[in-house]
Formats: structure tokens, sequence, C-alpha cells
């Protein structure tokens, strides 16, 4: 076949536009038979193409270079039908102040559905799962390269279970009379942006002395993970991480820096709000306990569980260990 010709394999063909019959290596290939010599059009018929796109090739690499090679965008220059600017913030503004889908404007503002459809493809606003619901914004997803470059962290109050088990045992109404007293858990949970690699404590409070040690221990548990190094920590804007000396400290004895999420925007946090909701889903309310401690007890376990085998869909279907120990190469 002809990538056999190329001294290409099989496996490592990869095109980018459907009906491709060379990849940019083989139209490298291509270009340094014919410098070497060689007809262009005996090249052009062991790599299966016609002489006009040989030849459409080696005009692209004399004039652009090697990133002539790459495919271009198939994308017309110019759409002169395109709907008009006017009409598309028209278009989008009730999608993101009511939610409304692609039928509901078009009979108001004239385009059909799939114009508006389209439209909103164009914006990034046709799933609503990507949009912030208060704002109508779209919602901005960042990952880190490596792990250990971003560490988020966060606290989340649960209320305390009374011996003899809350109202998911007793009923609702006794149980929030014997809650009355119990007080909170404060659940400091730490997650890596890369790798979603998380390590969660529970402690009475989250004073400032609580939240300047969490980090310490947090930065422990990473390194046996394989993380060596924790660069930057990013929290929400509570007294703890924004005023305390003792965080500061801490953050400059593992020599990382802090930053604070923008007021009134938790969604820069997401990832750890995120895992908390997960820890509420998988953890805290996935079966009724008859006490504080069996519930606290269970939470190494959960966390052993999400590390190490529970599927992540955003790491492909592999959970978190498996970027920290780089198998395939992910990071440098």
């Amino acid at each position: 076949m002809w990538w056999s010709c190329l001294g290409l394999h099989r496996t490592e063909v990869f095109v980018s536009h459907r009906n491709a019959r060379l990849t940019v290596h083989g139209r490298r290939l291509l270009v340094d038979r014919v410098r070497s010599g060689r007809p262009v059009a005996h090249v052009a018929a062991e790599t299966g193409i016609s002489r006009v796109t040989a030849h459409k090739w080696i005009r692209r690499r004399r004039s652009e270079g090697g990133q002539g090679l790459h495919d271009r965008p198939s994308r017309p220059l110019t759409t002169p039908h395109r709907t008009a600017a006017t009409v598309e913030a028209q278009v989008c503004r009730p999608r993101q102040d009511r939610g409304l889908g692609p039928a509901r404007p078009g009979p108001i503002l004239n385009p059909p559905a799939s114009t508006v459809h389209r439209i909103l493809v164009r914006h990034g606003l046709n799933r609503l799962a990507d949009m912030d619901r208060p704002t109508g914004q779209v919602i901005r997803r960042y990952e880190r390269a490596r792990p250990g470059e971003l560490v988020h962290v966060d606290v989340k109050k649960l209320g305390r279970i009374p011996d003899g088990g809350g109202h998911k045992v007793l009923g609702r109404q006794a149980g929030r009379a014997r809650r009355s007293s119990m007080g909170f858990d404060h659940i400091h949970s730490a997650v890596d942006d890369h790798s979603r690699l998380a390590h969660s404590e529970i402690h009475p409070d989250e004073k400032a002395a609580t939240c300047a040690n969490f980090p310490r221990r947090a930065a422990a548990f990473f390194r046996t993970a394989g993380i060596g190094r924790i660069e930057r920590v990013l929290t929400d804007n509570a007294w703890p991480y924004r005023k305390s000396f003792a965080w500061q400290q801490a953050l400059a004895d593992l020599g990382a820096t802090g930053k604070l999420t923008r007021a009134y925007r938790p969604q820069t946090d997401g990832k750890v709000e995120r895992f908390n909701r997960t820890l509420l889903d998988e953890w805290a309310c996935l079966r009724p306990c008859t006490s504080n401690t069996e519930r606290t007890t269970a939470l190494a376990d959960v966390l052993h569980t999400y590390n190490h085998h529970r599927c992540h869909t955003a790491l492909g279907g592999q959970p978190p260990i498996s970027r920290v120990n780089n198998a395939a190469g992910q990071y440098t």
C-alpha cells in the first residue's frame, strides 16, 4: 500500500480531513523526494495522489515553509449571507437572560430555529451546561499542564450526627430535635487541578491555625502519591486565607504562592466545589449513619476509591492516580 512506500506503519497514519490521502509527514516525504531529483509524477504515483495535488504541496512548502504542509481550515474567507451581528446579539440575549432554546426566539426575531441554533453554537451558547445560570456567561474551563502546578482548597461544613442517628434514621422531626446542639464538622479538601487527586480531612473548625496546618499535610500526601511540589494554591476569600499570617507562612514553607478567587465567583474554584458535591453524594449522604464516628471512619475508604479506582469523566474515564503516575507521558 501507499503508506508502505513512504516507510510508514499503518497505525502511524492520522489525517485531519476525512478524505485526505497524506498526513503532514507524508507530504514532507513527498517534498523531500522531489527535492532529491525524482520526477513529480513518479512520487505522486507512489503516494497515491495526482500530480496536481503533488505540485500543490510543493508550491505551499516553497511559499509558506513547513507550516504550509498542514491542513487549512475549511471555512470560507468570506460569508456574505451570514446573519448580521445585531440580529445575532438579539438571538443570544434571550438565551443568556432566560435560557430559551432555538425554537422560542425564532418566530419573534424571524430567523428559523435552525439558524438560531447555528448562531448559539457559534457563540458557545448551545449547551446550558456550558453557561453560568445566574449570569448567562459562557463558563471558561481550564486545566493546568502538570500535577502540582495548581491546587484548589476549600472547606465544606456538615452537621454532626448524634449517637443513634439523625433525621435519616429517626425521621425528619425527631432528627432535627436531636441535632440542635451537635454543631458541625468542617471538611478541609485539596484537589490537584491537573490530576484531580484529592485529599480531605475532618476538623472541628475552620480557624486560621486549622486552615494553615492543612496544606502542610496535604502537600505530604501529594508527595507520597508522586507530586513533588505544590506551586500555587487557589482558595476563596475567607478570612483565614485572605488575612491570616499563619496561612501565608504555611504557603511560604511549601514554596507555594496563594491565589484568591474573584469575589462572589465560586465557579473559579469549581474543581474543589465539584469534589465537595462528590463527597456528599458518595460519602456523607450515601447511606444513613447511626453516629458521627461511623461517617468519619468511612471517609478514608471513599478517598482511596476516588483517587485510585473511580473513573473520572474529565480524565477520559481514568482515576486521578493515572495522571500522577504519568504512565503515558502526559506531562513533562
